[in-house]
């Protein structure tokens, strides 16, 4: 039986909203288990909702994460940020990727704009007067380019009818 994808909203209900949790819980408490099983790491999980007791749930034990939260905070600060992102980088790395794509698709629309613009004035649209002056070398660079592919083309249709 396939799952259907649940809104990610607060549960106003609180029955609901304790049955949830408690389901929620304890298969992040597992998934942790499988992973320290798994691959051999050490991991704790944390769990404390006001909501649902006082009294913060954690595995393995409370014990064993003072210890491996002690030991991560030995470690040099340069280990310890290693991995770690704050919400301030993350936001800027998503931008900057997100820059990089925008300037990716706009040079792409740009390239299919003035391939159109070579097609059009072959058909003998006279649209190249209201291209400007970078623009007009563009479409002279895409026309040679094109006619450089048509010629490689044809020698090479040639050879192959040759042999």
């Amino acid at each position: 039986m396939s799952r259907k994808k649940i809104k990610l909203a607060y549960i106003t209900n609180d029955s609901a909203r304790k049955t949830t949790y408690k389901k929620r819980s304890k298969g992040l408490l597992k998934k942790v288990r499988e992973i320290t099983t798994l691959c051999g790491i050490q991991a704790f999980v944390v769990i404390n909702s006001p909501d649902f007791g006082s009294q913060a749930e954690v595995w393995p034990s409370l014990e064993d994460a003072r210890r491996l939260l002690s030991e991560f905070k030995k470690l040099p600060l340069s280990k310890q940020n290693k991995n770690m992102v704050n919400q301030e980088s993350f936001l800027e790395q998503s931008l900057a990727k997100a820059t990089q794509q925008l300037r990716k698709l706009r040079k792409e629309n740009h390239q299919k704009e003035l391939k159109e613009v070579m097609f059009e004035s072959l058909s003998g649209k006279g649209i190249l007067q209201s291209l400007n002056a970078m623009d007009l070398d563009e479409v002279d660079l895409l026309i040679k380019q094109n006619l450089a592919d048509i010629d490689n083309r044809v020698r090479v249709l040639t050879k192959a009818s040759r042999s």
